[in-house]
């Protein structure tokens, strides 16, 4: 370091954590409470000047820096007890980033100086203290002005007619035609007219984006010429990821970077467009007791880290570390950095492994202070809030047990209908039986086995339900139905990694190669899962590309796939054409029909001024399905009536998973006739509708979603 000065001047606010314009310089505040000195050291190119901070008894380190303007840039040194065995890391010779910088520059290159013990030969553990200067290697914070907000003009989609869209900022338009070369991958290229233009013709609402900010790829990644791609690894939890932006903005630096990606926030919402952030609070990319120190590890490792009794990290996540939400500095950090998100324009957030934020060191509880906390704070309690609601630890499968104003994903809804319609039928191609449709009805209605339960009367709503069938961890739809087995050697792990429960069916021939008359009935399953998704009760995800058909290769696990395996192909055939105005089509349908949309979950019974219960099961032929046939694994047809009281039409749904025809007898309903307007037999939506009495037959193909509403 070239220059050391110390502050003469406390920070105006000392828990008003960061470095911020103020008063002809800056305010600086961290917190490293058991820290024995802290620098600030902001640079000028190579040269660091450094400024001692003051301590304060609320555990932070802060003053005044003066003649410190926006975009310079800057990091910390942290002295103190260096204990490995007591979780006690702290080291000045490692610069760390601010866990509150606004923006950063650089890139972390990983080499042995990012470490803050010495690497000894055979072994890399912490031991002896690293005297090597990690700067050089480093990213540095930088200092940032207010930024633009797009929180004006939120589209404040209600629940029940929203619709998501999980993409990835880089996969969905690096391969987009219409979106010019120089944006594609890019904020900007999302908020192109012809990205917008699509998502609108499908009837999207709200798009849920893989992490965006800013993070770092694992170093054995790193050591194998890969990377993170998804971007499960945070690096900063208040900066953007800077390799999203267009090259203009990264030459002009973290600010022209946060204005392309405020910038991307106010165009979709100008369309109506949500914009929902996955995030990760549950651990950073510092890793396990060996990993690289960065940030908070050097800053207040027993502070920020859930550790073992000899300084080892407990790892719940399966990433090496779990940030430890007993603490108030892991919990300011999180809120402030959910407002701050939110304060741009940020419509939502959906949690990764959101049960590590729930967690008293290793048990779970709804109770949580952090849960409490959001759901009450008055900037997020405005915001969506979604939970992946398991993690690695402990009794770490929690859905439905978050609490409102949670929704969650619900793998369950994701099991049963990849199970009814294709690991069931591939059973039966084999002669077997496969399972009951007894776990059907509850998925299809809003899962209230999962959510009707808690403190709400009558537990939450069918909207806690976000129902998917795919995501980004996991086969495509395309792949659903063409694999058998995962095929993830590309990912450099021998096919080791990814899950081995897929609940597919490859119909009869394995891969992408296939004869001609099986891709009639493979297309068919795609659209019977991505009807029985959009018809359901609940909030459905649609995963970005399903909607035309997009494919892996069988690649079920393609963190570390930064290539053509990933990116969208939108060189489209036909039938992905078909595909696509299909989905539309459905999410039309939803749209327009009340009854598709269930606010509540039903009760069996008509609501007041009803003649019609509000939700009705009937076997094939007509009649009311019977308890005892929801356990009969050979009863694969059943017809799901839902009334449209008093908003519309009644909505019938026939699900016949059976490998044969089924002959059906629609039910006597209200004794309206019924439209038949949706069959998965179709490649593209009809522009003509047949039109049926109560008690009238009709042929249900083998495999196949029928959705009539009643006549006008």
């Amino acid at each position: 370091m070239d220059e050391m000065t110390t502050v003469s001047a406390p920070a105006l606010d000392p828990l008003d954590l960061g470095v911020k314009l103020s008063n002809g310089g800056v305010d600086v505040v961290v917190y490293a409470p058991r820290a024995s000195r802290v620098d600030v050291c902001f640079f000028d190119g190579d040269r660091e000047t450094s400024w001692t901070l003051l301590p304060s008894p609320n555990g932070t380190w802060n003053g005044q820096v003066p003649g410190i303007r926006a975009g310079a840039e800057y990091g910390f040194r942290v002295w103190g007890a260096w204990q490995p065995n007591e979780g006690l890391r702290h080291n000045p010779h490692k610069l760390l980033l601010d866990p509150y910088a606004r923006g950063i520059t650089g890139s972390v290159n990983h080499g042995e100086d990012l470490y803050d013990f010495a690497w000894e030969p055979g072994q890399r553990y912490p031991r002896t203290m690293s005297t090597t200067d990690s700067a050089p290697s480093m990213v540095r914070g930088v200092v940032l002005g207010t930024p633009f907000s797009a929180a004006h003009n939120k589209p404040q989609i209600p629940w029940d007619q929203t619709v998501i869209y999980e993409a990835h900022i880089k996969g969905i338009t690096k391969l987009a035609p219409l979106v010019p070369a120089e944006l594609r991958g890019t904020y900007a290229g999302l908020a192109h007219p012809s990205m917008i233009a699509h998502l609108k013709a499908l009837g999207i609402t709200s798009i849920e984006l893989l992490p965006v900010q800013a993070f770092m790829s694992e170093p054995r990644l790193l050591d194998d010429s890969r990377s993170n791609y998804w971007g499960y690894n945070t690096l900063s939890y208040f900066a953007p990821e800077p390799s999203y932006a267009s090259p203009s903005a990264r030459a002009r630096g973290a600010a022209a970077i946060l204005d392309e990606f405020t910038g991307m926030i106010h165009l979709l919402h100008e369309a109506g467009i949500e914009v929902i952030l996955d995030v990760v609070y549950n651990h950073t990319c510092e890793g396990g007791i060996a990993g690289p120190t960065l940030s908070w590890r050097g800053l207040d490792n027993p502070g920020y880290y859930l550790l073992g009794e000899n300084g080892e990290h407990l790892d719940y996540t399966g990433c090496g570390n779990t940030l430890d939400f007993r603490h108030s500095s892991v919990v300011k950090l999180t809120l402030d950095s959910l407002r701050y998100w939110a304060n741009l324009g940020v419509d939502g957030f959906r949690f990764d492994l959101a049960v590590s934020m729930g967690r008293h060191d290793d048990h779970f509880t709804p109770y949580h202070a952090f849960l409490s906390a959001l759901a009450t704070d008055p900037v997020l309690r405005k915001v969506k809030v979604i939970a992946e609601p398991w993690d690695l630890g402990p009794f770490g499968w929690r859905t439905g047990q978050f609490p409102a104003p949670f929704t969650e994903w619900n793998d369950r809804f994701r099991n049963t209908i990849r199970s009814f319609w294709l690991a069931d039928a591939a059973a039966q191609s084999k002669g077997q039986a496969g399972n009951s449709s007894s776990d059907l009805g509850n998925r299809l209605t809003g899962s209230a086995d999962l959510f009707g339960h808690g403190e709400i009367p009558g537990g939450r709503t069918p909207l806690a339900s976000i129902n998917y069938v795919t995501s980004h961890d996991g086969f495509t739809m395309r792949d659903l139905v063409s694999f058998d087995r995962k095929d993830n050697e590309a990912n450099g792990e021998n096919n080791r990694d990814g899950s081995n429960h897929n609940l597919s069916w490859n119909h009869g021939v394995e891969g992408l190669d296939f004869t001609a008359d099986i891709m009639p009935v493979r297309r068919r399953s795609i659209r019977n899962l991505m009807g029985t998704l959009i018809l359901s009760a609940g909030v459905p995800m649609i995963t970005a590309g399903d909607e035309m058909g997009r494919t892996q290769r069988g690649n079920n696990n393609a963190y570390n796939q930064d290539n053509a395996i990933s990116w969208v192909d939108w060189r489209l055939e036909p039938w992905q054409e078909d595909l696509s105005a299909t989905t539309a089509y459905l999410l039309r349908l939803r749209r327009e029909n009340a009854a598709l949309r269930s606010t509540q979950f039903a009760s069996g019974r008509p609501i007041d001024g009803d003649s019609l219960p509000d939700l009705s099961w009937y076997s094939a032929d007509g009649e009311p399905k019977p308890a005892h046939n929801w356990h009969n694994p050979f009863e694969r047809c059943l017809q799901m009536l839902r009334s449209g009281f008093p908003h519309g039409h009644d909505a019938l749904m026939v699900l016949n998973s059976s490998l044969n025809p089924v002959t059906v007898t629609l039910p006597k309903g209200r004794g309206l006739n019924y439209t038949l307007v949706w069959d998965s037999e179709w490649e593209d939506p009809e522009p003509f509708f047949d039109t049926y009495m109560p008690g009238d037959e009709f042929l249900s193909e083998g495999l196949s979603l029928q959705l009539f509403l009643t006549a006008d």
